[in-house]
């Protein structure tokens, strides 16, 4: 079988378990998403490839490092952390235009500029004008919406009981009816008309601000990465990742750059023998309880089962498309290995040394 194996260094890496968040965990190798979104970066693929992989490393020791965190608070806040006007609200942009920033940890306040950093003075103008118009909404709804929609519901309230009466003919219970019904359709006029002027007016372009805090988190880092990844797909994709493979700069953070060893073409064979595997690498759950699969690497007498992890591979989008819909793959971390029978979906590369190859 043909495949491309690709040799890579890193200096440092931080593969983040997407579950993690105040400190940013990592993978001890990359997980397949991770590695089939560079080299579709590589390739400037604009829709997922078929492919299976097979990965497996080692690195020098493990660390962490402190970072600052940008963070958006779920509600606007006036007199905390940085105000920010969004670029584009109706996208998933990030971008933002710094505002102003409080000086304080309290007592600041953007609308009346109390201990704060002015950083654009016509976008805060523009948030004191809008804050300023819910106020006069607010004063507008209290003072005169408010009254109107009382005395309404006292009528609606009043013909109600009116057409209850005994006595009444139809054409009277229908007549009250009728002005009922016109009362309720003025009142959800006027209701509507103050929500689509309250919503266009304050709440659409308040929405494009948000405060923005900064707090110290920590990523866990690899450093002296060593990966080696194969790659089985159609003749054509992996002519296309060997043409662009200097291409790939990063794997993990955007700054986790990769320093290209070798790329060649080789040929997996079937087990036709006994191998060992001393690389870290992952195996499919499935594989370590087929005959001919032998756990070496063992503490206290008992062979160690490594650790299973649950990894993404490639994704489908959500019928709104605003989700990613990832397919998951069940494996297990480990090292110290043998094989010594043909297992399905298991091969060997015989190289400048042996790999073990999974392809997953």
């Amino acid at each position: 079988m043909k495949a491309l194996r690709i040799h890579l260094k890193q200096s440092s890496a931080n593969y983040r378990r997407e579950e993690t968040i105040d400190n940013k965990m990592t993978y001890p190798l990359p997980p397949f998403s991770t590695v089939i979104g560079a080299i579709h970066k590589a390739c400037n693929f604009t829709e997922y490839q078929e492919m299976k992989l097979s990965i497996q490393g080692s690195y020098g020791s493990m660390g962490t490092e402190v970072y600052l965190d940008h963070c958006f608070l779920n509600n606007l806040q006036n007199d905390r952390g940085i105000l920010v006007k969004m670029c584009n609200d109706s996208t998933m942009s990030k971008g933002f235009i710094r505002v102003a920033a409080a000086k304080k940890s309290q007592g600041n306040d953007f609308r009346k500029g109390i201990t704060i950093d002015v950083l654009n003075q016509e976008l805060l103008d523009e948030y004191r004008s809008l804050k300023d118009l819910n106020d006069e909404i607010g004063d507008f709804k209290k003072a005169r919406l408010t009254p109107v929609l009382n005395r309404i519901k006292d009528r609606k309230k009043y013909l109600s009981q009116m057409k209850k009466q005994e006595g009444l003919s139809d054409e009277e219970r229908q007549q009250f009816s009728r002005r009922e019904q016109n009362l309720k359709r003025v009142e959800s006029r006027i209701k509507q008309k103050m929500k689509a002027y309250e919503e266009d007016n304050y709440q659409k372009p308040i929405s494009c601000f948000r405060t923005l805090t900064t707090a110290p988190k920590h990523y866990e880092v690899l450093y002296d990465v060593d990966l080696v990844i194969h790659v089985s797909a159609e003749e054509r994709i992996l002519n296309c990742i060997y043409e662009n493979i200097g291409n790939l700069t990063a794997i993990g953070r955007s700054e986790d750059f990769v320093q290209l060893e070798s790329c060649d073409f080789t040929e997996l064979q079937e087990i036709d023998g006994e191998y060992s595997c001393d690389h870290s690498v992952y195996i499919q759950t499935s594989v370590l309880e087929e005959d001919g699969f032998d756990i070496s690497r063992q503490i206290d007498g008992k062979p160690t089962k490594g650790t299973r992890y649950l990894l993404n591979k490639n994704y489908t989008l959500s019928p709104d498309k605003k989700k990613r819909i990832f397919q998951k793959k069940l494996v297990v971390y480990l090292s110290g290995f043998a094989l010594y029978k043909p297992i399905e979906g298991v091969y060997v590369d015989k190289g400048e040394q042996n790999y073990i190859v999974n392809l997953i």
